[in-house]
């Protein structure tokens, strides 16, 4: 049998998709990092003698990589398509290795070292778009090569992995920036002016450890089943289903991927048009219940409500958003994928606006946190994995590249639109510290939420326990 395993093994299956979710730690990593690094960045910029940073500027600034983002998701279907799940994602790696270094020096060549400049912002916006293009080729590919190699019964589970890992990156990074602060006060005799000159840089630069690390070990993980079969390479197919399900399964499995791959080449909206809107949807709610508002302004938020130390309260934080995020794991092929959307989408309504209610009757800080981090902790087990979940399974196999880096790609424009407006909207003041912007940001968010579970009540089909394959037959009968 030219080498096929005749048993799957599941240590096999996880090993490669441990490899595939650093590219989801590296997402998380590279878009939080700026958490930690934009108080420094700001000030730095403000020295600036030829041009005015202003809130406005530093919110783009702040957001620049999500253009990236909204670029590699756009190019990430003819990427994986192309030259594979896996040299794409390889790609991926080295843009994340560049922008880490190049955000760390982005004087490098052209600049004077350390004097702020608008050409110098835009040298170091060029390389956060860089990163971002990396992440937008990362978000799209790596959920579609685990759900392309994984068992149906396990699809949502390890999948939902990627999340975890996106969280698990967030997480380390601000634990990063965490230590990066606490060994500059205990060596720095001018802390304040370190942050400035060295501290966002040090930051930024931390991510080249686990771009390298990815940048490596992708290589030695295998092209995904379909994308093999698709390019007409059956015996390897073949050969990778068997060391994953077994000989006999693998033979099914191929065979079934064969008839929908060979249906016929099919455009984008053979399926009718509602399977393409759903995607598209479950992006955009996923950006406007305003989760990254959170993500990236976290301790900007605790500062701002008076929650004692704001990193120490991001890092905790996120150790509730890694804790919540493994709720998905564990239920998502118990429970199915709409109860947690729905749920999760009225747990974040709760938390926004009690956030918001509790800044207009200046209930205590304390309050303030818990609101927030009753709001993050819903969307882990909710919209954060899940909609990854449904997004790299819910296309047909024929439509599934196209399809999944459009729908990726407006997750990005909201994202970038979300995350380039918190700033101003968050300042909103109709008299003088009336706090107005605090109140009315999270009310918006938390009517959203609201509107985001309707949605996935009346529109979103159930995928739980269905094949790749199935899907075609799916919205063939709802077309």
């Amino acid at each position: 049998m030219n080498n096929y395993s005749e048993k799957g093994s599941k240590l096999y299956l996880f090993s490669i998709v441990l490899v595939a979710v650093i590219g989801g730690l590296l997402f998380g990593y590279d878009t939080a990092v700026i958490s930690g690094a934009e108080g420094g960045l700001q000030d730095f910029f403000r020295n600036a003698t030829d041009f005015d940073y202003t809130d406005a500027l530093h919110g783009f600034t702040s957001a620049s990589a999500l253009l990236g983002c909204i670029i590699g998701s756009a190019i990430s279907g003819f990427m994986s398509n192309r030259i594979g799940r896996k040299r794409a994602l390889a790609a991926a790696g080295l843009l994340f290795l560049l922008s880490a270094f190049g955000s760390y020096n982005p004087e490098f060549l052209f600049f004077e070292y350390g004097k702020p400049s608008l050409s110098l912002l835009v040298a170091f916006n060029i390389y956060r778009v860089i990163g971002g293009i990396g992440v937008g080729i990362a978000s799209a590919i790596c959920p579609m090569y685990i759900a392309e190699i994984s068992p149906s019964n396990l699809r949502g589970t390890l999948v939902s992995w990627n999340q975890f890992a996106i969280i698990f990156g967030q997480l380390l990074v601000y634990f990063v920036s965490f230590m990066i602060v606490q060994w500059a006060k205990a060596s720095s005799p001018d802390f304040a002016q370190w942050t400035v000159e060295t501290g966002w840089r040090l930051m930024f630069v931390s991510e080249a450890v686990p771009a390298g690390v990815f940048t490596i070990f992708i290589l030695m993980v295998p092209e995904t089943p379909r994308y093999l079969a698709i390019s007409g390479n059956d015996e390897k197919a073949l050969y990778v289903l068997s060391k994953i399900n077994g000989y006999e399964k693998a033979k099914e499995i191929l065979a079934d991927i064969k008839n929908t791959v060979e249906e016929k080449t099919e455009r984008l909206l053979t399926y009718g048009w509602m399977v393409i809107f759903i995607g598209i949807m479950l992006s955009v709610f996923q950006q406007i219940v305003g989760i990254n508002a959170v993500l990236y302004y976290a301790p900007r938020i605790f500062s701002s409500v008076g929650a004692g130390d704001s990193m120490q309260q991001t890092v905790i934080m996120g150790i509730v958003n890694i804790s919540f995020t493994l709720v998905a794991i564990f239920t998502v092929e118990r429970w199915g994928r709409k109860i947690l959307l729905i749920s999760g989408s009225l747990g974040m309504a709760i938390g926004a606006l009690s956030f918001a209610l509790c800044n207009a009757i200046n209930l205590p800080p304390i309050l303030q946190v818990v609101s927030i981090m009753v709001y993050a902790a819903s969307f882990m087990f909710s919209w954060g994995p899940i909609c990854w979940v449904l997004i790299s399974e819910i296309f047909p196999n024929t439509i599934r590249g196209a399809a999944v880096a459009i729908a990726v790609a407006f997750q990005w424009i909201f994202n970038f639109i979300v995350s380039s407006t918190f700033v101003p909207m968050y300042n909103m003041e109709i008299t003088p510290g009336d706090g107005f912007g605090h109140i009315f940001a999270y009310a918006l968010y938390g009517v959203i939420c609201v509107i985001a579970a309707i949605f996935v009540w009346r529109l979103v089909p159930e995928t739980k326990g269905k094949t790749l394959e199935d899907m075609s037959k799916l919205w063939k009968r709802r077309n």
